[in-house]
């Protein structure tokens, strides 16, 4: 009988030793910076008036269990605020901080992050990792405590993300509503609709359905081991101011003023394809001659190329490409760790 018992015993343990050591799970890093995903207010019908950056990024883990079954999971918290106050610092200790994970044995990186800011933290880290790697950026348009929160399910479509093999080598991601974005091309396009997240110039590369990443398209541009850019070591970053053109423009004392507070280039977010109003034109060629300010154009519209031809090309004035005004700021920061020359620079925003 004893012998029957522990014969019984082995056979159960068998069969249950597959479902108990399976495959072996990828290593998913989240580091958490705050945002909505991470916010709460009183209220559980309210998505306005909230605090973001309340929850750790134990919570956040914690309720959603499901990724435990699609990857091995780390948690970090790198700060939690709003991401309307992001800044150089942060992005530098986010780079060095995923650089140095990706280097080991984490398979994926996702970042929770505010929505207001996203799309540039996502295309400076495009610019800056080193790795192949999955890097997600996910957040939500609802606080955590809404009983619609759109936040846990943004979660466990960017883990699964990460953690799949099929998202190496596509660069930096934004994962929000199902799609798969591409970090150069998202854009926040509406401030309280979850599905704020497009990409107006190219499209989405693909979805996240029910845990699957399907992809059907490639980023056009080099990103991450591509680059030149290595931020490694750096505290600082130059700094890059944006000025919006409008009818009647009077911003010309304030494009001086953000050069002698220290802004080494200018990007204005110009009318149309990247127009600049006549009074502020003038302002900028003389900080361009006189000062060295780099000064790039982009559009206040939120798609299309700005070109730039003729005598405003012979002046030195940088198109963005198709680059809107924050992100154009991103990639002029970068461009100036290697150069001041409008030429080069231009040569950069073609590339990029």
């Amino acid at each position: 009988m004893k012998k029957f018992f522990y014969l019984s015993l082995a056979a159960l343990f068998l069969l249950a030793a597959p479902l108990c050591w399976g495959k072996d799970l990828p290593k998913v890093a989240i580091l958490a910076t705050g945002g909505t995903i991470a916010g709460s207010v009183e209220s559980g019908v309210a998505t306005t008036g909230y605090t973001a950056g309340v929850l750790t990024v134990e919570t956040l883990i914690k309720a959603v269990p499901e990724i435990q079954s699609l990857a091995v999971i780390s948690g970090r918290q790198v700060c939690n605020i709003d991401s309307s106050n992001m800044t150089d610092d942060i992005w530098l200790e986010l780079a060095s901080t995923i650089n140095d994970l990706l280097a080991r044995d984490i398979d994926g990186v996702v970042i929770t992050h505010g929505t207001d800011t996203m799309e540039e933290t996502a295309y400076f880290l495009n610019m800056v990792v080193k790795s192949d790697k999955p890097v997600v950026l996910v957040g939500a348009m609802r606080p955590a405590t809404a009983i619609s929160a759109d936040g846990p399910k943004n979660l466990y479509n960017a883990v699964a993300l990460a953690a799949s093999p099929e998202a190496k080598g596509k660069g930096v991601m934004i994962s929000m509503d199902d799609a798969i974005l591409s970090a150069r091309d998202a854009a926040k396009t509406n401030t309280m609709k979850t599905s704020t997240f497009k990409a107006p110039n190219s499209g989405s590369l693909g979805a996240v359905i029910d845990g699957v990443p399907y992809f059907y398209a490639l980023p056009a541009k080099p990103h991450t081991t591509a680059t030149e850019f290595d931020v490694k070591g750096m505290k600082t970053l130059p700094k890059v101011d944006i000025l919006y053109s409008y009818s009647n423009d009077g911003s010309a004392p304030a494009a001086e003023a953000l050069v002698k507070a220290g802004a080494k280039g200018l990007v204005i977010a110009g009318s149309g394809a990247g127009s600049v109003h006549r009074n502020q034109k003038e302002a900028l060629l003389n900080l361009m001659k006189n000062n060295k300010t780099a000064v790039v154009r982009s559009s206040r519209t939120g798609s299309g190329l700005v070109l730039i031809e003729g005598d405003d090309k012979k002046n030195g004035f940088i198109g963005a490409d198709n680059l809107n005004p924050q992100k154009a700021r991103v990639l002029l920061m970068l461009a100036l760790t290697k150069t001041d020359d409008p030429k080069k620079i231009q040569e950069i925003f073609n590339k990029y």
